[in-house]
């Protein structure tokens, strides 16, 4: 079965769809590559809105533990992942529809959708810290996209995940429904997006993702710094073992 799957409708709407269950969407340089080839081929239709879905229970689960190990291995670097840019440059508006959880660079990947909507009783958050290094995938500027800085850098702080319900009046997010009503949400915002000329939302895409996206090439670079530093530490090795080992 294929990790990811694609396809477009006749009213101009394309869906994306992580599906592995056999990790949880987890990010492995096989579902990475995937995942990149089809959203570089969705950029290329002719659609007017894409909805990007996981798995009914998980989103995307973040990097694996082998990827963390390669890291600290120096096998590969931090920023390989391009996802986070892939995801923002598609240049039709993006409707996130994360109903189940997401967590590390699996948020960071919601968090690039031009419209997020969560579940109230999935889990969401950025476990970069408790394995000891640092944020990535632009996750330093994307949460404060859709949280208060105050919220975003306490999730980021401390790496605890909270359900959706607790964001409820503390956030930016477009929707925080009942699990069962987000993918339904998501494909009904697409469909009236999708009622609008494509040049005119290409137009308006471009003006009211600037400021994100030129957030997110600053943030690269800072992040890929900060790891440089925290992926080096003694420590970083035993965190990630004990964080795996706890799933």
């Amino acid at each position: 079965m294929d990790m990811i799957t694609s396809a477009r409708d006749d009213a101009g709407l394309a869906l994306v769809e992580m599906r592995y269950e056999d990790t949880r969407n987890a990010m492995s340089p096989a579902f990475v590559a995937e995942l990149l080839a089809c959203l570089d081929d969705v950029a290329t239709w002719d659609v007017r809105a894409v909805v990007l879905l996981g798995l009914p229970d998980v989103f995307c689960s973040g990097a694996t533990q082998d990827v963390l190990r390669a890291v600290l291995d120096g096998a590969i670097e931090p920023g390989d992942l391009h996802l986070s840019k892939a995801v923002l440059d598609l240049p039709v508006p993006t409707i996130a529809a994360m109903e189940g959880h997401a967590l590390g660079g699996g948020l960071a990947l919601g968090l690039c959708a031009d419209i997020v909507l969560l579940a109230r009783e999935s889990r969401y958050g950025c476990p970069f810290m408790t394995m000891g290094f640092t944020p990535g995938m632009g996750m330093t500027a994307l949460l404060e996209h859709v949280l208060t800085p105050a919220v975003a850098h306490e999730l980021l702080y401390t790496g605890e995940p909270v359900k959706g319900r607790q964001l409820d009046g503390r956030s930016g997010v477009n929707h925080i429904l009942p699990r069962a009503q987000v993918r339904a949400k998501a494909l009904d915002i697409a469909g009236r997006i999708a009622e609008k000329p494509r040049t005119s939302l290409v137009t308006l895409k471009n003006t009211l993702s600037l400021p994100r996206r030129q957030a997110f090439e600053r943030t690269r670079t800072v992040e890929t710094l900060m790891h440089q530093v925290t992926f080096a530490q003694p420590e970083v090795r035993r965190l990630v073992e004990e964080h795996f080992r706890d799933q």
